[in-house]
């Protein structure tokens, strides 16, 4: 019976055989001859590699492996704290939100056995600790280098200001939402109104933008598979923080991540706290207005704005996943899942 292995079959009429391939024709004794040789071709089994805590890897592949293919989310970015006052203008500007990730992916990448290859996972955004504190943005995550495939991380928020969605650097992919603007505010009316976090970017389709305060306070839905972008609170004194972006899933395209909304008391009245933006494709929910210092969506949310004990800003981390052979597994969802 012929068996089929990379290149060609087992039967009787060879050429020179190498570790990843035996062309032409072979009989049963010459291919064990050749296979304790250590010069007979391994079978390509499926098989996967996951890097989902930030940092940076070396990947060395596997037997028999000659092509990948590789999904990337960069780190979500961080959300501004608190409220600034304006003495000529006799107010307060309220905090913004960080942007989402991007998603980039590649398919059927070139790699030679037993090779290192670098990985990088993105760290994800920290939010800032004080008025006067610096936000910091969302990491990149790539393969090999950052001009094969590479997904950006999302942009801080400064100051009452919303940061921008990370954009694709290499592969295809989709950039993250924005993360939403700040409000401004009188003195008089004691208001803190702060930006809901972007959705990181999808397999089809960009993450939600965060809501902006004054510009209506329900965030957008994630598309082709993106996070949701989350909302801000209502705008009175007492209000928590702005909701967290949704993340993406590592896994291959799936729903979108639904847009978060501001909680509604009985009777109609809006709530204080702000709803999260939804995961898409598998990823995690963004952080509520509610919960103090929590980390936004996985992979890639961006963070929200707060103040006081609801510090606000951290965005998802990056991550990076890769599966082979790249001939027969490919993004956005051929194949993808977990195998």
């Amino acid at each position: 019976m012929s068996k089929q292995y990379p290149g060609g079959f087992i039967t009787k009429s060879p050429v020179t055989p190498t570790s990843s391939a035996a062309s032409g024709m072979w009989t049963l004794d010459q291919a064990m001859q050749n296979k304790q040789a250590g010069t007979w071709p391994t079978p390509v089994t499926n098989g996967q590699q996951a890097y989902t805590t930030p940092g940076t890897y070396s990947w060395v592949a596997p037997a028999g492996v000659t092509s990948v293919s590789i999904v990337a989310v960069g780190g979500g970015g961080g959300g501004s704290y608190g409220f600034q006052y304006c003495g000529c203008c006799a107010g307060y500007y309220a905090s913004g939100a960080g942007g989402g990730g991007a998603l980039a992916y590649k398919n059927n990448i070139t790699v030679v056995p037993g090779n290192s290859y670098t990985v990088v996972a993105g760290a994800r955004g920290t939010g800032a600790t004080s008025n006067l504190g610096m936000a910091v943005s969302g990491g990149s995550s790539y393969f090999c280098s950052t001009s094969v495939v590479a997904a950006g991380g999302g942009i801080r928020s400064t100051g009452i200001s919303g940061g921008a969605g990370g954009s694709v650097v290499s592969g295809t992919g989709y950039s993250g939402g924005a993360g939403g603007l700040g409000d401004f505010v009188p003195t008089s009316s004691g208001f803190r109104a702060y930006g809901g976090g972007g959705g990181a970017g999808g397999y089809a389709g960009t993450g939600g933008n965060g809501a902006p305060q004054g510009g209506g306070y329900n965030a957008a839905a994630g598309s082709g598979g993106g996070g949701g972008g989350g909302a801000t609170p209502c705008a009175s004194a007492g209000c928590g923080a702005g909701g967290g972006g949704g993340g993406v899933g590592l896994l291959g395209q799936g729903t979108s991540g639904a847009a978060g909304i501001r909680f509604i008391y009985a009777g109609g009245a809006y709530g204080k706290y702000a709803g999260a933006g939804g995961g898409g494709s598998g990823g995690s929910n963004g952080s509520e207005g509610t919960n103090a210092g929590s980390t936004d969506g996985f992979y890639g949310g961006g963070g929200r704005g707060g103040a006081g004990s609801f510090v606000n800003g951290l965005g998802g981390i990056g991550a990076v996943r890769i599966i082979w052979p790249g001939t027969t597994r490919s993004f956005p969802n051929t194949n993808t899942g977990d195998l």
